[in-house]
């Protein structure tokens, strides 16, 4: 081995790479183009490219729905289909998770988008009218991720957040590390309120402890204030959390 010899480690980690199955390619990138996370796609710390499910449509209308089979409202997206896009997007991503965004999936967490982020990238599928063939999730392995109790018109959106939730931790995307740890959900607790100047707005005062100087009684304010919040708004998070007393 020769001294110009290079390990894995100090090889550049190339792109994260999103790439998602849609039947409005037009949507991307969407927010994901403006801001940090567009700088980022632009700076090619990641890369987006899109699916046009349509082009595995049947006939030539580009068909890729049909009735629901026992009856009901709405169409639903076939299994051939959606199978034929999914091979082909995994030719050259044989090994990133191939993800369906679905209102009935897992809730997304900060700890799947470490996860994913941390990976070489994803396959998303965005879904459209009353959802796909089941035999295409299963035949195909599907993860499904929900981003919250509530139904989209389509998977787009909520494939356009779970990736910005994942480029965000990128390296080199935000780069202040510190303030990454301290965001909501980082430390299984809500973020503390945050303030700025002015000093006093509209007779609602700056709590006194973060002008004080004092780094410990600041840290133990902050501590304090996330447990409080958390156990006000989302008492479920507090399970896996020890509570600390703050310091006077």
């Amino acid at each position: 081995m020769t001294d110009e010899a290079t390990s894995d480690t100090d090889a550049p980690r190339a792109p994260w790479h999103a790439r998602v199955l849609t039947i409005f390619p037009d949507m991307f990138p969407g927010s994901l183009g403006v801001s940090l996370v567009g700088q980022a796609l632009e700076n090619e710390i990641w890369q987006l490219d899109c699916v046009d499910i349509r082009d595995f449509g049947l006939t030539k209308h580009r068909t890729v729905d049909d009735t629901p089979a026992g009856g009901g409202a709405g169409m639903v997206m076939r299994a051939d289909v959606l199978a034929a896009a999914i091979d082909h997007a995994r030719e050259d991503m044989p090994d990133v998770p191939l993800i369906y965004m679905s209102p009935r999936g897992r809730p997304l967490t900060q700890a799947r988008v470490r996860e994913l982020s941390a990976g070489p990238g994803a396959i998303l599928l965005a879904g459209r009218f009353e959802g796909i063939d089941q035999r295409v999730i299963d035949a195909r392995g599907l993860e499904e991720i929900s981003i919250g109790d509530y139904v989209l018109s389509g998977g787009e959106l909520a494939a356009m957040v779970l990736i910005d939730a994942c480029v965000r931790l990128l390296p080199g995307v935000l780069g202040a590390n510190a303030s990454l740890d301290e965001e909501s959900f980082e430390s299984g607790l809500l973020e503390y309120p945050q303030y700025t100047r002015p000093r006093e707005w509209e007779g609602h005062t700056i709590p006194d402890v973060l002008l004080s100087g004092d780094h410990k009684r600041m840290a133990a304010w902050r501590r304090a204030e996330a447990e409080r919040l958390t156990r006000e708004r989302r008492p479920d998070l507090l399970a896996d959390v020890p509570r600390t007393t703050p310091e006077k």
